[in-house]
């Protein structure tokens, strides 16, 4: 299923000025068209323009409505399902015409990678283990002797 994103912008209220353009509706159409350029370089698509009601302070006790005018677009969000499926298609028809695929198929963080298990346990000694033997501190430097210093030097 496809799901969209949806942008509300408020109409332009004024025509700009272009070269060409001398009329006040072609100003305020060359407005319009400029805002839907933009917009549609950055993927949005025109749906439709609305007058909705807006209710705002008028003074510090009563409210007024006041009627917008406002340009709806949306675009398309990009699903994991779509990621997904647009690669394996590819590859599936890669794989019909006996091409070489190009790309291949890595899962992504989402996925994890499963660990080979063993076939077989590892074997357990029957021998019982012994602890390491630990030496004193004494015992682990050979202390020097009188003989062995003048050797040395």
């Amino acid at each position: 299923m496809q799901r969209y994103e949806y942008k509300v912008v408020p109409a332009p209220q004024k025509g700009t000025k272009a070269r060409g353009v001398k009329t006040p509706e072609g100003r305020f159409a060359n407005s319009i068209e400029t805002l839907l350029n933009q917009l549609g370089q950055e993927g949005w698509e025109y749906q439709r323009a609305e007058l909705l009601p807006s209710e705002e302070r008028a003074g510090l006790t009563s409210s007024s409505v006041n009627w917008r005018n406002v340009l709806v677009f949306r675009r398309a969000l990009i699903s994991l399902d779509t990621q997904v499926s647009e690669p394996v298609k590819n590859l599936e028809s890669d794989m019909e015409t006996d091409a070489a695929p190009t790309a291949r198929l890595v899962p992504g963080p989402e996925e994890t990678l499963q660990e080979p298990v063993p076939s077989a346990p590892a074997p357990i000694s029957e021998e019982p283990h012994e602890p390491p033997l630990t030496l004193n501190a004494s015992e682990s430097e050979p202390q020097e002797t009188s003989e062995d210093t003048q050797t040395k030097i």
